[in-house]
């Protein structure tokens, strides 16, 4: 696993748009297919029996490196949205991101599991995506650990060590992603969310009092917001202070987490360019030494 260089970064300028309704981000390198790369495979699955959420189906993907080798288990991510992430010429690219980065050692080998939300085939409403993501509960979470992932780890050998696991999305599935790591640190501990729909949460944003409330959880956490996230100037349904409430809890109560504010609207256009970089310092090694916990 990679660790932090402790050396001073030089930034190079970038002038600030002033116009921000439709801003584009350049991707880097990590996000194109490389020369000499091993490639991965992308292995397709479907699933239509679940307990958890009766009556949906839905696929998922399963993403093995060539690095793989059972004999050594491997770390583990998981994706909300599949599709998003996996299309080679989208924004994000995760199949090639994970490709380059794998190769070069900057993350562990990793195999990761792209979810589609479920749907209720036929049904006037089929859509189930916000009942699973937005909601705060231990239920999403349940499905994956209880439905999906055994599907891969009866297949691929997965570490059990949950500083390995992390858990990622967009939009309602990056709230989606911290409430699993926040209801289940005991499996995954590191999160990647990209504009989070906190505001739109059935009962409110639950985390600038959650976090504060209770003992630190043993969590890593990225967050991307955008300045022009959906009502950013408004009172009420506020998406970017919403985040910005999530990021400054997290900073008061001394979590290992970090903010990267973008321009633009709600979209993958900057979460996209990030992800190779979130998923670095997702599972980089701790370079400072954090106050062990109060007890009580």
């Amino acid at each position: 696993m990679a660790i932090l260089p402790d050396v001073t970064i030089m930034v190079p300028f970038q002038p600030l748009p002033l116009d921000q309704s439709d801003v584009q981000y350049a991707h880097g390198p990590d996000s194109f297919v490389q020369p000499g790369v091993p490639a991965g495979q992308l292995v397709e699955f479907g699933w239509d029996t679940s307990t958890v959420y009766p009556g949906t189906s839905r696929k998922f993907w399963v993403y093995v490196p060539q690095q793989y080798d059972p004999a050594e288990p491997a770390s583990l991510l998981v994706v909300q949205d599949a599709l998003w992430y996996t299309d080679p010429q989208g924004r994000v690219r995760a199949p090639v991101v994970l490709d380059n980065l794998i190769s070069r050692g900057d993350i562990p080998v990793t195999i990761a599991v792209f979810v589609e939300p479920g749907v209720f085939e036929g049904a006037a409403e089929p859509k189930n995506r916000n009942a699973e993501y937005d909601a705060f509960g231990d239920r999403y979470v349940t499905f994956l650990l209880d439905e999906i992932i055994p599907q891969v780890t009866e297949r691929y050998a997965i570490t059990a060590d949950p500083e390995r696991w992390a858990v990622c999305g967009g939009s309602s599935g990056g709230n989606c992603s911290l409430t699993a790591a926040w209801l289940r640190p005991d499996r995954f501990r590191r999160v990647i969310s990209f504009n989070a729909s906190f505001a739109q949460m059935p009962g409110g944003n639950p985390y600038p009092e959650l976090i504060p409330a209770g003992p630190r959880k043993p969590l890593r956490i990225f967050l991307a917001a955008s300045h022009r996230d959906l009502g950013w100037h408004e009172p009420e349904g506020n998406w970017l202070s919403s985040n910005l409430r999530v990021a400054a809890a997290l900073a008061e109560a001394g979590y290992d987490f970090r903010l990267v504010l973008g321009d633009g609207q709600h979209a993958s256009t900057h979460g996209g360019v990030l992800f190779p970089d979130a998923l670095r310092w997702a599972f980089a090694e701790r370079v400072e030494e954090w106050p062990a916990e109060d007890e009580d």
